[in-house]
């Protein structure tokens, strides 16, 4: 089980069940989407979507569920890439200094200096 076949899923789901754009829309082959599908199936023992031929045809009641978690899982991975984002960026920000002209001319350079 991995993100990859999540995304594969979900976007299947969004593009009415249409495999090819699914793999236009993430940028992979066909195959490769139907066979993550077919893989994250075989692990979790159920069908997610119900097929006609090699047709995906509809979403099962598990499938549904499936789906359900995939959009928490997937949501909770944004939030956790936001997290990373917040404090990677903590180094950085801006500093504003009120002082008078005497102070800013003969106290704040060194210490200035040093912050920088």
């Amino acid at each position: 089980m991995n993100l990859h076949q999540f995304r594969f899923v979900q976007e299947a789901a969004r593009r009415n069940l249409n495999l090819t754009e699914t793999a236009k829309a993430l940028h992979t082959s066909q195959p490769g989407v139907s066979k993550a599908i077919i893989e994250l199936e075989d692990e979790l023992g159920i069908e997610i979507f119900a097929r006609h031929g090699k047709r995906l045809k509809r979403i099962t009641e598990p499938g549904q569920h499936v789906l359900q978690s995939i959009e928490l899982i997937l949501r909770e991975v944004n939030n956790l890439k936001k997290i990373g984002e917040q404090f990677s960026a903590q180094d950085s920000g801006t500093l504003s200094i009120a002082t008078t002209h005497t102070q800013a001319r003969y106290v704040l350079p060194l210490p200035v200096a040093k912050l920088r």
